[in-house]
C-alpha cells in the first residue's frame, strides 16, 4: 500500500473499509461534516486533526494505514509506519494490556474509553485517552483488522532513550 495521495484517491478503497466497519458499529460516521464523495472522506481523513491507524489481518497484525496527524505523533513516515507490527506501537511493559484491549474487540467488534501509552520513534512516550478500537469487515463481512481513533493524547516526560 503506498502513501495516501492524488494519485491513489487517498487509499481510498481501504478508507472505506474503515469508515464502513465504524458506521456500522456506531451509526455514525467518523467525520463530523460529511464529504460528497468517497475520495474527497479518504482525502479528509488523512488530514484530519485526530489520529486513525489500523492494521492488517497477519498472526502478528502490521499496520496498513495511519493519517497524517498519527504519522506525526508516532514520529514514522508511511513507509516505516507500515511495515511496523502494530505491537511494537506500545512499550514491551504495555503489550499484554494491549493484547487484552485487542481480544476484547475482536469478541465484541468494538470498545470506546481506551486508554493506554503508546511510543514514537523517537522514545516519546504518550497517553491515548478515550480511544475508540473496532474490527474491520468488507462489504461480504470479510473481516479485515481493526482501526483505531483518538483524538486526546497526552505527551508523557522525561522522554525515553530513542528506538532502533
Amino acid at each position: 500500500m503506498h502513501f495516501p495521495a492524488e494519485a491513489n484517491n487517498f487509499q481510498v478503497e481501504h478508507v472505506s473499509i474503515i469508515r464502513n466497519s465504524y458506521l456500522q458499529l456506531f451509526g455514525k460516521e467518523l467525520l463530523q461534516a460529511l464529504p460528497p464523495t468517497q475520495e474527497q472522506f479518504a482525502i479528509q481523513l488523512f488530514y484530519a486533526p485526530f489520529a486513525v491507524v489500523s492494521h492488517n489481518t497477519a498472526p502478528d497484525p502490521i499496520f496498513n494505514y495511519a493519517n497524517l496527524k498519527a504519522l506525526e505523533l508516532f514520529e514514522f513516515s508511511w513507509e516505516e509506519f507500515t511495515s511496523l507490527p502494530s505491537r511494537l506501537s506500545a512499550e514491551p511493559a504495555n503489550q499484554s494490556e494491549r493484547n487484552r484491549l485487542l481480544s476484547k474487540v475482536t469478541k465484541t467488534g468494538y470498545i470506546d474509553n481506551y486508554e493506554g501509552i503508546r511510543i514514537a520513534k523517537s522514545g516519546q512516550r504518550f497517553v491515548i485517552k478515550n480511544a475508540t478500537v473496532w474490527n474491520l469487515s468488507d462489504c461480504n463481512g470479510l473481516y479485515k483488522g481493526q482501526a483505531a481513533c483518538f483524538k486526546e493524547w497526552e505527551f508523557l516526560f522525561p522522554v525515553k532513550a530513542c528506538r532502533t
